[in-house]
């Protein structure tokens, strides 16, 4: 037995087998009056007054996703509830369930089933009668060949034909795979995905065809695309703008004209409009009705208020409850910069800051300066700081860049506190970001480098250099897979590291706030924010000048009843250390289990985190990720 097969189980097709079934000459919903007497002879409970209900149950006895999968789709639930069906009118529904169940198992992969349906009377049951749909499967049918074939210009170009390859590398079925309708569906539109991605905006799926042998369990596969021509980003069309002129907007959105047309480098223009703050609403696309060797880049835009005041609330297991208080400003008199202050009021810290930035050159480098005033406990004191800032700084795709002049100022106070202190420097920083997902990353790696050199100014004036480095990165480490193995998710082990060093005279000031401290939510789980640092001789923590933060764990994707859900179990072990000197760095190390959840707004991270030197559990709870 041969079967072409295109659409296994087409929407309108069980309903309209129905309606044949129920409107025959002879099949009324209605029952006739022999039948009545039939019906009242077979089921006397139901003529002596039963509530009005069901007119019968579904009982589905099915493998567990088969069973599900029947009974959330059988059309003959649909019937249920027209309680004065009788015993004829359901056998000749059954009729036409045996035939919905086995489109409904083809679109599972199964071909060959065996189907025993039965109709028994429950007269102490919720229904009068109930439907047995007996089921065994069979064997699911397993895809034996793939071929898949371009036409258009990616077929021609001997230039494309890694690209070619790529997609039917990345095919999603593969031969050996169990076929079902969905993973077909799936596999079909990720690679047109695949295709539509980059230079071709307009591919589309010109022929497809799956050959299912039933006798031998098998599906060949074949799918043909149409790529269309090959595009190229042409100029920045604006629409919406109003207050900013266009050349703004296409300084903001940097959208490479004249290279080759790329969905994702259209998302990334589209991104940095939306969150450059000038804009509620930003909507990029390509004209695929113009010249493909220069199609226009539309931008429909509306613009944001000229200030904005935002108010916020929220709670982190750092530092509690927080209050805060943003306001914007996006066209400062005579500068023509932009400005955002902040208030931030929690139990650990309150501070104030400004940021005042400009609209970015052809480089994508922009001038920024600003002021901040904080108050926070460090440690085992509180410090009062003031920070000045202004330079030059660049934000790309993958690399952020900074350049920057700036003055710091601490005082601390408790009991016999570091002296006050205060420095200026020069800054540079690089951070590289190389992630599949920049919000829920599974693979890829990020690194940050910050370095500086100045001089302190209280007391006696010395130099000092200051660097920091951080990185994380994701090892895939296996897959799991769901209980018919038609999903998988990759597992992962997630590293990361942190060093910092301030390298100085003993008897140099430096500000605390460019020393180190560690321990909490994103840092070493199971000691308190910013709790690890360098210890006094009256055992006292203060900021100390060496850091070290090492942590591993290990994420797996979390199966509940056969299938994967969007949870992730986690173990781990964090151990970080600060000191004054490297000889005195001493580890602290935390161990925990831990939760991850895909929530519709970013990944929830929620740990139980034990502290072996502090001989405490602690509950950590985080909402996204950054780097």
């Amino acid at each position: 037995m041969l079967w072409v097969v295109r659409s296994l189980a087409p929407a309108w097709l069980p309903a309209l087998l129905f309606a044949a079934v129920l409107f025959l000459p002879g099949c009324s919903l209605l029952p006739t009056k022999d039948a009545a007497e039939s019906d009242a002879t077979a089921s006397p409970v139901a003529s002596e007054g039963r509530a009005a209900g069901e007119a019968f149950t579904v009982d589905v006895q099915a493998p567990g996703t088969v069973r599900d999968y029947l009974e959330r789709h059988l059309e003959i639930q649909r019937f249920r509830q027209v309680d004065d069906l009788g015993a004829i009118e359901i056998s000749r529904l059954m009729v036409a369930a045996e035939a919905n169940a086995r489109e409904l198992l083809n679109t599972l992969g199964y071909f060959t089933p065996t189907l025993t349906l039965e109709l028994r009377d429950t007269p102490g049951g919720k229904a009068p009668r109930e439907v047995r749909i007996t089921v065994e499967p069979g064997p699911i049918t397993q895809v034996s060949n793939v071929q898949i074939g371009f036409t258009g210009p990616i077929a021609e170009d001997p230039a494309s034909e890694s690209r070619r390859d790529a997609i039917r590398t990345g095919w999603a079925l593969r031969a050996g795979q169990p076929f079902n309708q969905q993973a077909w569906d799936n596999a079909k539109a990720a690679a047109l995905r695949n295709l539509t991605a980059r230079r071709y905006p307009t591919g589309s799926i010109l022929a497809s065809q799956a050959e299912i042998d039933a006798d031998r369990s098998e599906a060949k596969l074949s799918a043909t695309y149409d790529s269309g021509p090959a595009f190229r980003f042409g100029p920045l069309v604006v629409h919406g703008n109003q207050r900013y002129p266009a050349d703004n907007v296409r300084r903001l959105a940097r959208v490479p004209t004249g290279a080759d047309y790329d969905q994702q480098q259209l998302l990334d223009a589209q991104q940095r409009l939306a969150s450059s703050g000038y804009f509620d609403s930003v909507f990029l696309t390509i004209d695929t009705q113009s010249d493909p060797l220069a199609a226009p880049v539309i931008a429909q835009l509306r613009e944001a208020p000229l200030q904005r005041v935002v108010l916020g609330v929220g709670f982190t297991t750092d530092s509690g409850a927080r209050l805060s208080i943003d306001h914007s400003h996006n066209d400062m008199p005579l500068l023509g910069w932009r400005a955002v202050s902040k208030l931030t009021l929690d139990r650990d810290t309150q501070s104030l800051g400004t940021e005042w930035s400009a609209i970015p050159d052809d480089n994508g480098w922009r001038s920024f300066s600003s002021a901040l005033l904080k108050s926070e406990v460090s440690g085992s004191f509180t410090v009062d700081s003031g920070r000045l800032r202004g330079g030059r700084s660049q934000a790309g795709d993958h690399i952020d860049r900074s350049a920057f002049l700036q003055y710091d100022y601490a005082q601390n106070h408790g009991f016999n506190p570091p002296p006050s202190a205060s420095a200026l420097s020069l800054n540079w920083g690089w951070t590289g970001r190389y992630f599949d997902n920049a919000a829920a990353p599974t693979r890829g790696q990020g690194v940050a480098l910050e370095l500086a050199a100045g001089y302190t100014l209280s007391g006696e004036q010395l130099p000092f250099t200051r660097t920091y480095v951080r990185w994380v990165g994701f090892v895939p480490a296996g897959t799991v897979s769901n209980a018919d193995r038609t999903q998988t998710r990759n597992a992962r082990i997630q590293l990361r590291a942190e060093a910092g060093a301030v390298s100085a005279a003993d008897r140099a000031q430096i500000p605390s706030t460019l020393n180190f401290l560690t321990g909490g939510d994103t840092t070493v789980r199971g000691y308190g924010y910013r709790s690890i640092g360098a210890v006094k001789p009256d055992g006292q923590v203060i900021a100390g000048r060496y850091l070290g933060v090492a942590s591993v764990e290990w994420q797996r994707p979390f199966v509940y009843d056969g299938k994967l859900t969007a949870w992730e179990s986690t173990v781990f072990v964090d151990v970080g250390a600060v000191a004054d000197r490297p000889a005195d760095l001493a580890a602290k190390v935390g161990v925990g289990v831990g939760a991850r959840w895909a929530s519709p707004i970013g990944p929830v991270q929620m740990d139980l985190a034990y502290g072996i030197q502090v001989h405490e559990f602690r509950f950590h709870l985080r909402l996204g990720f950054t780097f």
